[in-house]
């Protein structure tokens, strides 16, 4: 198994038991201890895990997001397929809003030889963008939230709310028909709506692995969105419930 996903194996454990042993994951991953004890330190990097003698304890609560170098490892291939959908449907010229998160630095790899107006919502993305020939780059300022390195508090909602974009990218912690779109994060909460509301058309970005999540902050419900492009494994259930709710769907 590759790093990247025996890692994400040993988060799914940790979601289910709060202690993970290194003997234990080796068997179950048939690798080398030492191999394991890789796995745990980089996660201990993270601030993931604290690690004990013979495994690891998990320092994350419950419901609370990985960090985001975790996160970029997870659904690598989806998110490269929705960054490359979200990008077809933005047309050259517009005025665009790029949310925080793993799957927004996925599109403003793609878009970077685009012709657009770009406010990126963390500073990963806008250095991502920062040295893209066609792209002219607007940063809201604001406070920047350790870890996350996204922009938030008033000055970043302010910044949004005077402005007006022709399509906002969106992504979430959690999205169903039940709970709309939520976020761990309240500050991130307050951001997002800023962003829905200074946007002419609301296209969430996410992979289906969201829709099995709902998280601590509510953003906004369904019929907020305009459209969620996602990967083929999104739960059928959840298309019609978002269908029903007027909002188009787009799966790859």
């Amino acid at each position: 198994m590759e790093s990247n996903n025996r890692i994400r194996a040993i988060m799914s454990a940790l979601r289910v038991s709060d202690v993970v042993s290194v003997a234990e994951l080796a068997v179950e991953h048939a690798v080398s201890e030492m191999t394991i004890r890789r796995d745990l330190d980089e996660l201990a990097q993270q601030g993931v895990v604290r690690r004990v003698r013979g495994g690891a304890v998990s320092l994350l609560l419950r419901g609370e997001e990985p960090p985001f170098g975790v996160r970029e490892r997870e659904a690598v291939e989806a998110k490269r397929r929705i960054a490359a959908e979200v990008a077809s449907l933005l047309a050259d010229g517009e005025a665009v809003l790029l949310d925080s998160g793993t799957t927004a630095l996925e599109i403003a790899r793609v878009i970077r030889d685009r012709r657009l107006t770009v406010m990126p919502l963390c500073l990963q993305t806008a250095t991502e963008l920062s040295t893209a020939p066609r792209i002219r780059l607007v940063v809201p300022g604001g406070e920047v939230r350790p870890g996350e390195l996204c922009f938030i508090g008033s000055l970043t909602e302010g910044a949004i709310r005077a402005l007006r974009f022709d399509t906002a990218v969106i992504g979430c912690c959690g999205l169903s028909a039940e709970h709309g779109l939520t976020a761990h994060d309240l500050s991130d909460v307050a951001v997002k709506q800023a962003a829905i509301a200074s946007a002419r058309r609301v296209i969430v970005a996410t992979d289906s692995g969201k829709f099995a999540r709902t998280a601590f902050g509510a953003v906004c419900p369904l019929d907020r969105l305009d459209m969620v492009v996602t990967d083929t494994a999104l739960p059928p259930a959840e298309h019609d419930a978002m269908t029903a709710a007027g909002v188009a769907v787009r799966t790859v």
